[in-house]
């Protein structure tokens, strides 16, 4: 596949996550203007905006060095200065949108679970 070829499937997986976030949470996020290619885009470096406190990195492979993207997200947070966390989303071919794997550190995803617990009512 050629190069051009990669990033028209990139920045098609990147659309159709938007959608699909804005399906399942009611939000209105929506594909960076000029974020595939490995370039910091103008709003904020992250593929994916309008997704409060999370720094979406969208990779559309089939063999992802997820150790690789992290870093990659965690670089342009700080080219960027972001406060967000860093999320790693990965879909191979043939997969669902929902299916896709997400990566992010312990750390940062014990901070969303905390929250999610006491919003169960399973911690005070």
């Amino acid at each position: 596949m050629s190069g051009r070829r990669h990033k028209q499937k990139g920045d098609a997986y990147e659309r159709e996550l938007a959608s699909y976030i804005n399906e399942v949470t009611g939000l209105k996020s929506f594909r960076a203007p000029l974020s595939g290619g490995g370039h910091v885009g103008m709003v904020g470096g992250a593929d994916i905006l309008g997704v409060p406190d999370v720094f979406v990195e969208a990779k559309r492979v089939e063999r992802l060095n997820f150790h690789d993207a992290l870093r990659q997200a965690e670089g342009n947070i700080i080219k960027t200065k972001s406060k967000d966390c860093p999320l790693v989303i990965n879909r191979k071919s043939r997969m669902k949108t929902g299916e896709s794997l997400c990566l992010l550190r312990l750390d940062d995803f014990l901070k969303f679970y905390k929250a999610y617990l006491k919003q169960e009512g399973h911690t005070t």
